[in-house]
């Protein structure tokens, strides 16, 4: 049984994730206006690989790389490492395009992308309360795009192009999240992570550009990186707090991120109104946020509110095999 301790530091590990992942989308606009998309995802993957190398040359724990003699394995890691990276690329120019609380609530469809492809790669069913959940998130949506959804689908607005880039990201993300699954089962996490930032700096570092860092004020460097150090500090937490409570648990936290992305959207708006944008949102704006969370959230840990056995499954299951 999981101790009373260890709950309350897991969910407060998951906490500080979501209001991580929460934050970096501000920081990362802020930054924007002086460095490309290519850029500054490349300082989060250096910053990352530096700051994970030191960690796992300090634990010695860095991975066994012969577990990718098996070619499978080392496919994984490449789809692993190329979602990532895809994921990080799309969302940063995505926005470019749109406000932090509206990249991170276009976000969430990365849950749905990853429990259908799962349901699919991997033959595991649908919940009801998974189905449930995502037709709350789907429903959300609409409603939080409610005063330009039309505009976004008729005249293809650069609005419209950020949803899309953002999508795309989520996608990304899902193909991550079912490599990640197929490899966890032979590395630890950060092991993983180590691997992908290294190979994403790599990769990224002929069409990026480190110099622009120049171009930038102080406080835009700050910014550049905070969205580094953020992705350690919220990975890291997240593995933490997955250690010390209930993967579902953590996982119905995170989803909390949009609402964070929303109170520190505004609050850094009405500290600073020359550098931030306040979000404005109609009254159905924001019941498709806490809407999307919602679903999210019921989609990820529902089925511990409602027990029912029967799901929707891709693949027809033989007489006897567990559910």
């Amino acid at each position: 049984m999981i101790k009373q301790q260890n709950v309350k530091m897991g969910f407060l590990l998951a906490m500080l994730t979501a209001i991580m992942w929460g934050v970096v989308p501000i920081a990362m606009k802020y930054a924007l206006e002086v460095v490309d998309p290519y850029t500054i995802v490349w300082y989060r993957f250096i910053i990352s690989a530096i700051g994970l190398t030191i960690w796992l040359g300090y634990k010695k724990q860095f991975p066994d790389f012969t577990i990718f003699k098996k070619r499978r394995r080392f496919i994984m890691l490449m789809v692993a490492g190329f979602g990532l990276l895809g994921n990080f690329i799309l969302f940063a120019s995505g926005v470019k395009y749109l406000s932090p609380t509206t990249s991170q609530v276009v976000a969430q469809l990365g849950i749905v992308f990853f429990m259908i492809s799962s349901a699919i790669v991997f033959k595991e069913r649908l919940r009801p309360s998974q189905i449930i959940g995502i037709s709350i998130l789907l429903i959300g949506l609409v409603l939080f795009f409610n005063k330009n959804i039309l505009d976004m689908f008729a005249n293809f607005s650069q609005h419209g192009f950020g949803v899309l880039l953002t999508s795309l990201a989520a996608i990304s993300w899902a193909l991550y999240a079912l490599a990640q699954k197929v490899l966890l089962k032979k590395l630890r996490a950060e092991q993983l992570l180590w691997l992908i930032y290294l190979m994403c700096a790599i990769v990224l570092l002929p069409i990026s550009s480190p110099g622009q860092i120049l171009l930038a004020n102080v406080w835009q460097i700050f910014a550049i990186i905070f969205c580094g150090l953020n992705t350690i500090i919220a990975y890291g937490a997240l593995v933490a707090a997955m250690e010390r409570w209930q993967a579902a648990q953590v996982s119905a936290i995170t989803t909390l991120t949009p609402l964070f992305a929303l109170i520190f959207s505004d609050l850094f708006a009405l500290i600073w109104p020359e550098t931030f944008v306040m979000q404005y949102l109609n009254i159905l704006g924001y019941i498709g946020a806490f809407a999307v969370v919602c679903g999210a959230m019921f989609a990820t840990v529902g089925h511990h509110i409602w027990h029912h056995r029967k799901g929707f499954s891709f693949k027809n299951r033989k007489k006897g095999e567990i559910e």
